[in-house]
């Protein structure tokens, strides 16, 4: 089984990042330093991602309303309840901090890449993947802060006005640019694809250092302990479980043909590792940051595995 689930290298080098954060955190001048460079690499990837996305896939989403609708449903509905149902389940068994991470988890937006590789590798219907994950990617931008500003006591009981700012400055602005001179840039950016993706996940490597080193410096490993840590498994388990259960079932019962079904199930049920670390730097202090972004983590290799494994199964069973 080890041999067939094949270690992903950047699930690796989240892991490496963590232990790295735990036992040389990244403080004083040199902390400041690194909060510059992830906001300007933030703003980049962003830029980029905004950069790499057609229009005509928007415009295609609205097409296929049906099952779009029913992809942000599990997204920002679904999951939502299932979270705040776990959390009231746990009670206090879970740090504060750990129960808001996992509902900022609750409410983040679906993943782009892996979706689609995941739907490609099943047979399904790659193009409403795309559509699907993109739309959901877009909407998050406003969607999340919101959802968090409503269900976690994040920024002092809400989402403030700077928080609106700073995403609107590191996220938003950057797609937009990114959009407008998709036209200008889109050639080159096509051309230099694979070199943009690691980019990205350096990116997010060096905001998971950031975030953990604060949180390091603030007691992270003291506060947490390993009964926290085998209860956020299982919590993430169930949660994906459930979700990917209803997502099967709901698009069979709504008639869905199979390569719809697959789409939805694959982009209802992921939450995005790449949109998730950047915004809880942006929504939260940076001493609880590195505490909310654990359970996203936790979430993200355990999706990329149960989906590996799913995704198989759908390619064995489609002619």
């Amino acid at each position: 089984m080890l041999a067939r689930l094949k270690l992903d290298p950047f699930s690796m080098a989240l892991v490496a990042v963590v232990a790295l954060a735990s036992f040389w955190p990244v403080t004083g001048e040199a902390a400041s330093f690194v909060k510059t460079l992830t906001t300007i690499a933030i703003a980049g990837m962003f830029f980029f991602y905004g950069a790499r996305l057609e229009r005509e896939a928007l415009v295609t989403a609205l097409v296929n309303w049906k099952l779009h609708l029913t992809v942000l449903a599990m997204t920002y509905v679904l999951f939502p309840v299932l979270g705040l149902t776990l959390m009231f389940a746990v009670g206090d068994a879970l740090p504060e901090n750990l129960r808001d991470g996992f509902i900022f988890l609750c409410v983040l937006p679906s993943t782009v890449q892996s979706s689609i590789a995941f739907t490609s590798i099943a047979r399904g219907n790659v193009a409403a993947a795309v559509c699907a994950a993109s739309t959901s990617n877009l909407l998050g931008v406003a969607l999340t802060p919101v959802l968090v500003g409503l269900l976690i006591h994040a920024t002092d009981g809400g989402v403030s006005l700077e928080a609106i700012k700073a995403i609107v400055i590191q996220l938003l602005l950057p797609f937009l640019a990114g959009q407008l001179l998709r036209p200008v840039v889109g050639g080159w950016v096509q051309r230099w694809q694979p070199i943009l993706n690691k980019a990205d996940r350096g990116a997010i490597l060096l905001v998971v250092y950031g975030a953990f080193s604060a949180a390091v410096v603030n007691g992270l490993w003291g506060e947490i302990s390993a009964f926290d840590l085998v209860l956020l498994v299982a919590l993430s388990a169930v949660l994906l479980g459930a979700v990917l259960l209803i997502s099967t079932y709901a698009s069979r019962g709504l008639k869905f043909a199979r390569e719809d079904e697959i789409a939805i199930v694959f982009c209802g049920s992921k939450k995005s590792l790449a949109t998730g670390v950047p915004m809880a730097g942006v929504l939260f202090t940076a001493a609880s940051a590195g505490f909310v972004v654990l359970p996203l983590m936790i979430f993200h290799q355990m999706q990329l595995l149960a989906c590996a494994v799913l995704a198989q199964r759908y390619a064995k069973q489609t002619p």
